[in-house]
């Protein structure tokens, strides 16, 4: 898959140094659920990835900048319900690739991703009630808050709460036929 400047490319095993980078960071992985210390921690998170694609349950890309093949990020699916046709989106990036509109280019590809391919009619997110950038990027690429989730989970020993997001498919497509219109 590519954006304008962006390819999106499944996550493979050789990836590991990448996921590493930026799943070590503390900075990155603050609002997260995983961190791992050292390459070997992290071969959990490539474990992960692997179970996704072969359970069906998710499938997850890393993001390169097409100028360089720099890699910068991973996003994708997890939580996949055939069933109720909906998944959790779930996206990172390298501290240096904060604040450059990737996430606002790159999301759009990844719905079409999910509402096409995996016939998806609900994409949700989560976030760390506190982790306001992220919140506030959902928002600008048309994520609906939807509630919060009060003290739902503990990480170090504190309480956390955390917000939840949706987009549709039906909004999803009438903010593509608008985009098309306005082109």
């Amino acid at each position: 898959m590519e954006t304008e400047n962006y390819l999106l490319k499944e996550i493979e095993p050789s990836d590991i140094e990448n996921i590493h980078r930026g799943l070590s960071n503390p900075e990155i992985t603050r609002f997260y659920d995983v961190h791992f210390s050292t390459l070997e921690e992290t071969e959990e998170q490539m474990e992960w990835y692997r179970t996704l694609k072969k359970e069906g349950t998710g499938i997850w890309w890393g993001i390169y900048d097409k100028l360089d093949n720099r890699f910068c990020g991973a996003g994708g699916f997890n939580g996949l319900d055939k069933q109720h046709r909906k998944a959790e989106i779930g996206l990172w990036l390298l501290k240096e690739c904060w604040g450059k509109g990737i996430l606002k280019e790159v999301m759009p590809k990844l719905f079409e991703q999910g509402f096409t391919a995996l016939n998806l009619n609900r994409i949700e997110g989560f976030v760390v009630s506190d982790n306001t950038k992220c919140k506030a990027a959902l928002e600008k690429v048309n994520f609906k808050y939807e509630g919060t989730m009060r003290e739902c989970e503990i990480k170090d020993g504190e309480k956390i709460s955390v917000d939840f997001y949706s987009i549709l498919e039906n909004e999803w497509q009438q903010q593509t036929r608008s985009a098309q219109s306005t082109i």
